[in-house]
C-alpha cells in the first residue's frame, strides 16, 4: 500500500524564499537518481503539456544542467542549473536561471538558489526538503506570477507516476530464480499490437497474461491514471525460443516518456545468484555508462542498468524466488 504524500509549500516573503517539503513512496537511492539523472529528469520535470529536454548535463560540483521546457507547439524556454555543492544521496545546491540556447543567462529574469536535501524515513519513503532563495522580493513574486507553484506541483506528480509505473513494471513475477535472459522493449502506445504479432510468429502465449496501467493498485498516494492510457500495456512477457523471454511495456507520452531509437530496448539478464549478478554487472559495464548502480530495490530485487562501451543497453536483475 502506498504511503500518504506529504506536500508543504510555504512562501516566506520576509526572507525572500520558498520552502517545499515533499515525500515520495520510494527509497532514497531511487529518488536521488530521479533528481540527478538527465534521462529521468526529462520524463517528469516539466508540467504537462510541456516536456523537459536536456541539451547537456554534467552532474558534479562546478558542472551544469542545460535544458529546455518544450511547449506543445515545439517552442522552447531555455534554463540552466549550475551545481555548487553535491553530497551524494544527501543534498545538492546550485543556482537556476533562464538562459538562451547557448546557456547565456538572461539578466532580465530572476535567478533562484536551490538547496535540496534528501531524507529516507523508516517506512522506506523519502522526503525531499527544498529551499529556494531569491535576491529580492520582486523576483520571488515574479516567479509565483509565472505559475511556479502549480507547475512545480504538476512536475512532482509526474515523478509520482514514474515511480508508480516505471519501477513497478520492472518487478518480475518469476516462479523461481533459475537464470534466464530476456529482452525488454518500450513502445509509444502500440505494445499490444506488436506483442500479438510476435505471438503469432513464435506460436507461444503470454506468461501471466497482460498487465495494464489500470492494474496499478489505486492505493492512497498513487496518482490517478489518465483514461487515455488505462488500457495500455504495463507489463507483458512472451516466450520466444530456447527459454528466451520478450518483455514489453507502453511508455506513453502522457506520462512524460520520450522514446528514441536506442533507449527503447534493453537486454535483461537474470542470474541465479546475487554474486553472479555483481560479477556480470561489473564486467559488462566496464568502460561504459552506468545509468543505475547495482543495488537492492524496494520491490525486492538486486537491480542495476547501464550502457556498455559499445552502446548496448543492459539490465541486471537478480530476484529471489517468490
Amino acid at each position: 500500500m502506498s504511503k500518504a504524500i506529504l506536500f508543504d509549500f510555504v512562501v516566506d516573503k520576509p526572507n525572500n524564499r520558498i520552502r517545499v517539503d515533499r515525500s515520495f513512496d520510494a527509497p532514497l537511492d531511487l529518488v536521488w537518481t530521479a533528481w540527478t539523472d538527465a534521462e529521468i529528469l526529462d520524463q517528469w520535470w516539466a508540467p504537462k503539456p510541456y516536456r523537459a529536454e536536456t541539451k547537456s548535463m554534467d552532474f558534479r560540483e562546478g558542472g551544469r544542467w542545460h535544458y529546455a521546457m518544450v511547449g506543445p507547439e515545439g517552442d522552447k524556454q531555455w534554463c540552466l542549473f549550475d551545481y555548487e555543492t553535491i553530497h551524494p544521496e544527501q543534498s545538492y545546491a546550485g543556482i537556476d536561471a533562464f538562459c538562451d540556447e547557448n546557456g547565456v543567462p538572461n539578466p532580465a529574469q530572476p535567478r533562484m538558489r536551490w538547496n535540496n536535501s534528501f531524507n529516507e524515513r523508516p517506512d522506506n519513503t523519502t522526503v525531499v526538503n527544498i529551499e529556494i532563495k531569491f535576491n529580492q522580493l520582486s523576483d520571488l513574486e515574479s516567479i509565483l506570477q509565472m505559475g511556479f507553484k502549480e507547475g512545480f506541483s504538476m512536475g512532482l506528480e509526474n515523478l509520482d507516476a514514474y515511480i508508480s509505473a516505471q519501477f513497478y513494471l520492472r518487478k518480475q513475477k518469476k516462479p523461481g530464480n533459475k537464470a534466464r535472459v530476456s529482452f525488454y522493449l518500450n513502445f509509444p502506445g502500440n505494445t499490444e499490437e506488436a506483442l500479438h504479432f510476435y505471438k503469432s510468429v513464435f506460436k507461444t502465449d503470454f506468461v501471466n497474461g497482460i498487465q495494464r496501467f489500470d492494474d496499478i493498485p489505486a492505493d492512497a498516494g498513487n496518482p490517478p491514471i489518465a483514461e487515455a492510457i488505462k488500457k495500455m500495456v504495463l507489463h507483458a512477457e512472451l516466450p520466444l525460443l530456447g527459454g528466451a523471454i520478450l518483455m514489453a511495456t507502453d511508455a506513453p507520452k502522457e506520462m512524460g516518456f520520450t522514446l528514441t531509437q536506442g533507449n527503447n530496448m534493453h537486454i535483461n539478464l537474470e542470474p541465479e545468484s546475487r554474486e553472479e549478478a555483481t560479477r556480470i554487472f561489473d564486467a559488462l559495464s566496464a568502460g561504459g555508462e552506468i545509468t543505475m548502480p547495482l543495488q537492492d530495490m524496494f520491490w525486492g530485487a538486486y537491480y542495476g542498468s547501464f550502457k556498455d562501451k559499445y552502446g548496448i543497453n543492459w539490465m541486471v536483475n537478480y530476484q529471489p524466488a517468490n
